[in-house]
């Protein structure tokens, strides 16, 4: 639900009838136009609307007797969702217009109707309307307090108060929450010293200890084939993400990623809209291009004004000359049992301490599972026979050797369980692996704690992670036959979507083993 603008009206008898705080939100008036379509009306100026909202609430021409719009049989108000007629060249009506009149004040606000205009829905349907009033009442509660008729300084405190509260409370034009009944006049929100100008994107102020933390994660991805044929696939991106508690309106922070001397430089770099300047030949590499050995290779400077919540700071990818972790896969089929075995050697680079590391071996559309005599040279292995599923734990750190092995048999009996499908079957079968090492980037990126400049009044305490994580990593396969001579060729090789690598979702770059 959205607020197209909010109006508050002084309004009291035998004295003059103005708008004391109106507030139009740019963005949802721009949403408005594009559902409506064709018949899409604009919010008038301000006396318009002040001049067609006292006409509706029946406080305006109070010397006529008659009003057509207001008075007429035919007209059937439905208050507080009045109908506004704008005469201008594009006549049309504004509704709903939430309006509510208590002692000196009227409160009038258009929500976003997410609904075609024709056939108008009931009121009741319409979330937006209840929230409306909901934040109607509550600025009510707030400029009025407990009372119906307020002193002026204290009413003239809250509406100079209102900017900063709404900020907070409706940040563009989106209710979040209403202020506390009883409010204090002191505002509740931090409110900019001196003349800098709050954006409508900071919600408000941060006040209190300084704190800047700084996270790299790096994602790697990976398709091993095992198989001269086809070439294997990998690929490294990462994210940097910042939450920081500064004091003031644009406080100014500077985090800096470095590379070591012989790292790769890093491509395909997008950047948070906060980020404020920022060198162009960091942001022309691509993995796209084919590299000169020219390309930036850092040390990569952020300077930037951060929002109060958690953000991307940016994103990158990155060319590895091997994945962390190399596999070999050998599924032979006998009968009605099934040969296995499976090598993985943790590559030199890679640090040897992970806060997890597990192989999934998936055996469906086969009977169930029924025997399975299996050995490891390292880490726990959970045969789940009602999933047809192989956990195999490796733990938290491979042998010195950074090699294990697995071999055995696994025997299936029964009914094959559901529709049979290639899945899994021959060269569609595979590993995936899931593992996570803290303390550790695959490209060597890494944010020095020394290195994240805040310029603040107080000195802010910095902390900075890093951290390895894979997903979608598979090691297929080696053995087995291409297709069934009654199977197309497409349907065998190809795997389901969401285990392919992805070329649009997420930055990628994918490089040979050489």
């Amino acid at each position: 639900m959205s607020v197209r603008a909010l109006w508050i009206i002084s309004h009291e008898k035998g004295g003059n009838v103005s708008i004391r705080f109106s507030r139009r939100f740019s963005t949802v008036e721009h949403r408005a136009k594009r559902l409506a379509g064709s018949s899409y009306v604009a919010v008038p100026e301000e006396s318009t609307v002040l001049q067609l909202l006292l006409t509706e609430l029946g406080l305006s021409d109070s010397d006529k007797p008659y009003v057509a719009l207001r008075d007429d049989c035919l007209h059937c108000q439905r208050s507080p969702a009045l109908e506004l007629h704008v005469d201008s060249p594009r006549k049309g009506i504004l509704w709903p217009m939430l309006a509510i009149s208590h002692g000196p004040l009227i409160l009038a606000c258009l929500p976003l109707v997410d609904a075609p205009p024709e056939p108008r829905p009931p009121l009741a349907n319409l979330l937006s309307v209840s929230q409306g009033l909901t934040l109607l009442a509550g600025l009510q509660t707030f400029l009025l307090g407990l009372g119906s008729k307020p002193d002026t300084e204290g009413l003239a405190s809250r509406l100079a108060m209102l900017p900063s509260v709404l900020l907070q409370l409706c940040p563009l034009g989106t209710p979040l929450d209403v202020p506390v009944q009883g409010a204090p006049t002191m505002p509740t929100v931090p409110t900019p010293a001196g003349n800098q100008k709050q954006p409508a994107w900071k919600t408000g102020l941060h006040r209190g200890r300084a704190v800047v933390n700084v996270a790299l994660k790096e994602t790697v991805r990976s398709m091993q084939y095992g198989n001269r044929s086809r070439q294997d696939l990998w690929d490294v991106y990462g994210t940097v993400t910042c939450k920081c508690e500064v004091e003031g309106v644009l406080p100014n922070v500077t985090v800096t990623l470095t590379l070591p001397p012989n790292g790769s430089p890093l491509q395909d770099i997008l950047v948070h809209p906060c980020v404020t300047s920022l060198d162009s030949s960091i942001l022309t590499a691509s993995s796209i291009d084919n590299g000169d050995g020219s390309a930036f290779s850092g040390p990569y400077k952020f300077p930037f004004s951060p929002p109060l919540e958690p953000f991307r700071l940016c994103s990158y990818t990155s060319q590895v000359p091997v994945p962390p972790i190399l596999g070999s896969y050998q599924l032979k089929e006998e009968e009605n049992q099934l040969r296995v075995s499976v090598t993985l050697k943790l590559h030199e680079s890679v640090k040897n301490s992970f806060e997890y590391c597990e192989a999934h071996l998936p055996f469906f559309n086969r009977d169930h599972m029924n025997v399975v005599e299996v050995k490891v040279s390292s880490g726990q292995l959970d045969a789940s026979k009602e999933k047809n599923l192989l956990v195999w734990n490796l733990g938290q750190k491979f042998p010195k050797s950074r090699e294990v092995t697995m071999e055995g048999r696994i025997t299936f009996s029964g009914p094959t369980p559901g529709p049979t499908d290639p899945l899994c079957t021959e060269l569609t079968a595979y590993i995936k692996l899931y593992f996570k090492v803290p303390d550790m980037t695959l490209s060597g990126c890494c944010v020095d704690q020394h290195s994240v400049q805040v310029y603040s009044s107080a000195k802010p305490r910095i902390a900075t992670s890093r951290e390895l994580q894979s997903k979608e990593y598979f090691i297929w396969n080696s053995t087995g036959e291409l297709v069934d001579a009654d199977e197309p060729a497409e349907l065998e090789l190809s795997g389901p979507p969401e285990i392919l690598p992805r070329k649009a979702t997420e930055p990628q770059v994918t490089s040979g083993r050489k």
